[in-house]
């Protein structure tokens, strides 16, 4: 026997033991080779729609975040916008308040003033008159010291006061 040909025996052989290696791997074998592989194709399938499902939430999340953080921005200069509003109306009304207190109190001072330059003027007045009497008494009675010249200063005063009367 050569080398190079086989016996038919070793061809039977290795044959059937080739056949038997087959059926078994077949029958074993291949069945949970296939799943595994099956499995392991749907786990990759799985994880990449798993994959695309969570980019799209990402992108909504992100979305959201902006249009939160735009609204948050309008809000905030709508606040701002609103107190200085506030502000400047807060301001008006104090400087309103302030000249209306102003002119109360200038008015209650020229009001203060006039009654203290009226009450100055009748004390003048009072003193002056008091004076008056003073001096006329003191005059009056140089003058009038006898009888005759009392009654001629009467009728001399009762005709003044006859002549401013007409």
């Amino acid at each position: 026997m050569s080398l190079l040909t086989p016996d038919f025996g070793l061809v039977f052989w290795m044959l059937v033991t080739f056949l038997a290696v087959l059926f078994i791997l077949g029958k074993f074998a291949w069945p949970a080779i296939t799943e595994m592989i099956a499995k392991r194709n749907q786990y990759i399938e799985d994880s990449i729609q798993s994959a695309k499902e969570a980019n799209e939430k990402l992108q909504n999340i992100k979305a959201e975040a902006d249009k939160i953080l735009s609204d948050a921005k309008s809000q905030q200069l709508q606040i701002v916008h609103d107190a200085t509003k506030v502000k400047e109306e807060i301001i008006s009304e104090a400087k309103k308040n302030a000249g209306i207190e102003a002119a109360k109190i200038i008015e209650d001072a020229k009001s203060s003033i006039q009654t203290e330059k009226d009450n100055a003027i009748k004390e003048i007045k009072i003193q002056v008159i008091g004076l008056s009497l003073q001096l006329s008494e003191k005059v009056l009675q140089r003058q009038l010291s006898d009888k005759s010249s009392q009654e001629a200063f009467i009728n001399e005063k009762l005709d003044e006061i006859n002549l401013l009367k007409k």
